[in-house]
């Protein structure tokens, strides 16, 4: 074996052995601070560079002089590498300890801020993610806050309005029970009218449950607006009439659409019924249907006389009625929360805009394949 070789294999197990034994050391101080493994790392790297060079040295039989010589340059790279790697470590754990103080805003419900001054590439990016996260946080707690006056709000307002009935129910009750109804036949009809609205209401509940669950199961089919559209309006009717609203569906195009039909119908009817209930007398509701960019878009215009500006966004809430909308016959304010619940689960969306002299919902559907 030549020299060469020989030496660069001295070398090599002089360092070999020293990277065993820090590997070592950096096992056990795996759970001790940053700083601790960065001055291990440096005495690694410099003590197997002094290994070698003293296993070549031995072998290549230096004075000792020279030997004294190396050695003295070695140790004092090895001073310096060891003060250069703890002064780097304290910095960097410095701004760790600075990202952790600064974290611990999570746990206090307050937003993270990232520390000021200049930072390693891998806290930087830490930094950017914590802040992203807390970002998400942020509206994730806006969306609870809101979810739970939402809550409180329907709890309320169902609470109320199921009194109402039921108070009802009972006096009437209470009347044919003691024999001093004038027209029981009338009691009675009443008492089904009555019944029904409950029906309605927890219809509604089961319903919007499922929706928020996410257990509403769609059997989509192929269908024509026109025909959607058509057993709407004639449902729909029969309470136009009584309150002295006009529906116009002359606008509706015989587009396609894949959707379950029960529940688009349910979308239309709630529509259709919070446009009548909100149009005056001689008023108009007109529905259209045609295509769009995004795919079919189906409206129902009303002569509401607009929606405030501020109340826009909350219209599809759950619970939501609006100033003038708390009486009985405004149900609970789940219709719409139905609404978007359904076409949401279509893989559409729904929205409200004002226009003159009252304000149009839109359902815009994806577009029958094919």
């Amino acid at each position: 074996m030549n020299d060469a070789l020989l030496m660069a294999l001295y070398a090599f197990l002089g360092a070999a052995a020293t990277g065993l034994v820090g590997a070592g050391v950096l096992r056990l101080i795996r759970r001790r601070s940053l700083t601790a493994s960065l001055a291990v790392i440096a005495a690694v790297a410099v003590f197997a560079m002094l290994a070698g060079t003293l296993a070549v040295a031995q072998a290549m039989f230096l004075s000792g002089h020279d030997l004294r010589v190396v050695t003295t340059v070695v140790a004092m790279a090895a001073v310096v590498s060891l003060a250069t790697a703890i002064l780097l470590g304290r910095w960097v754990v410095a701004r760790s300890r600075e990202l952790q103080l600064a974290a611990r805003s999570f746990g206090e419900g307050g937003d993270f801020t990232a520390p000021d001054g200049p930072a390693i590439a891998e806290l930087a990016s830490l930094s950017q993610e914590l802040a992203a996260t807390s970002a998400r946080l942020a509206e994730s707690r806006e969306r609870e806050r809101a979810l739970e006056s939402s809550r409180r709000e329907l709890v309320a307002w169902i609470s109320h309005d199921l009194r109402t009935p039921l108070a009802g129910l009972r006096a009437m009750s209470e009347a044919l029970e003691d024999g001093v109804a004038a027209d029981p036949d009338r009691y009675l009809r009443q008492m089904r009218t009555e019944v029904e609205r409950l029906n309605d209401m927890v219809g509604d509940l089961f319903e919007l449950s499922r929706i928020h669950a996410g257990t509403l199961a769609l059997a989509p089919c192929r269908i024509s607006l026109y025909d959607l559209v058509g057993d709407a309006l004639a449902g729909a009717d029969p309470l136009a009439r009584e309150l002295g609203v006009r529906l116009v569906g002359d606008r509706v195009e015989p587009v396609p659409v894949e959707v379950d039909g029960r529940e688009m119908s349910r979308v239309l009817g709630n529509l259709l019924v919070n446009a009548i209930r909100r149009t005056p007398a001689d008023g108009t509701v007109a529905v259209a249907a045609e295509r769009s960019a995004d795919g079919v878009v189906l409206s129902v215009s009303d002569g509401c006389g607009g929606i405030p500006e501020e109340d826009l966004t909350r219209v599809f809430d759950t619970g939501w009625r609006g100033t003038h909308a708390r009486t009985p016959p405004a149900g609970a304010g789940l219709g719409l929360a139905i609404v978007r619940g359904i076409v949401e689960a279509h893989q559409g969306h729904a929205t409200v805009r004002n226009i003159p002299g009252g304000c149009r919902f839109e359902v815009t559907l994806p577009a029958a394949r094919g």
